[in-house]
């Protein structure tokens, strides 16, 4: 929106005109969708490793000379501290991005306070999920490959629906944090028509 003023100073007029930005109350649909399509992805992504679980019998053999013996042996998420990482984090992001559809809907005014700590709270997301996401893959791709230098063993090949499990939960989680991240990108676009 316009506006024309007139100023006088020392009997000389000067028009200008301001251009006033109208941050109207309308509700961006994609962005509502894009805040219920990361609420249902890390919480998907929650509980599925938050409830993973398997046990397998598996044959040990303490010495050459004793015959092996087999043990039950069982993979949780709550063994590894980047999987726990990745369910709390998941958990965090799914309930902002419930407060913020609230939020969103609620904001009807067009309050830029609001929406500026919505959007940066979205980076905060970003970066919370793809950190999360980093750390539960990197020992993850160590349970499906090992490592021989400090002769950590493949545990996939025992468990493979533990990480299978793990594997979905980790894609939905990046996708998740990818809705986050096409939200700060709209924020950002939004940004750029006002000025």
């Amino acid at each position: 929106m316009e506006v024309e003023s007139k100023t006088s100073f020392g009997g000389m007029e000067s028009k200008s005109k301001e251009v006033k930005v109208v941050t109207g109350g309308k509700l961006r649909p994609f962005d509502l969708v894009l805040r219920v399509v990361a609420l249902a992805l890390t919480l998907v992504a929650a509980v599925l490793l938050g409830v993973d679980k398997q046990t397998k019998v598996v044959s040990l053999q303490l010495l050459p000379t004793l015959p092996p013996m087999d043990v039950p042996v069982t993979a949780k998420w709550r063994y590894l501290s980047a999987f726990v990482y990745f369910v709390v984090s998941n958990a965090i992001a799914c309930s902002y991005a419930a407060l913020s559809l609230l939020l969103s809907v609620g904001n009807s005014k067009g309050n830029k306070g609001l929406g500026l700590a919505i959007t940066v709270m979205d980076l905060v997301m970003v970066a919370l999920l793809f950190s999360s996401n980093g750390a539960a893959g990197a020992i993850g791709l160590m349970g499906y490959e090992g490592n021989s230098r400090v002769r950590w063993g493949k545990v996939c090949n025992v468990f493979g629906k533990f990480c299978n499990q793990v594997a979905v939960a980790l894609g939905l989680s990046f996708f998740g944090g990818l809705a986050f991240f096409l939200l700060v990108v709209m924020a950002a676009f939004a940004l750029n028509k006002r000025h």
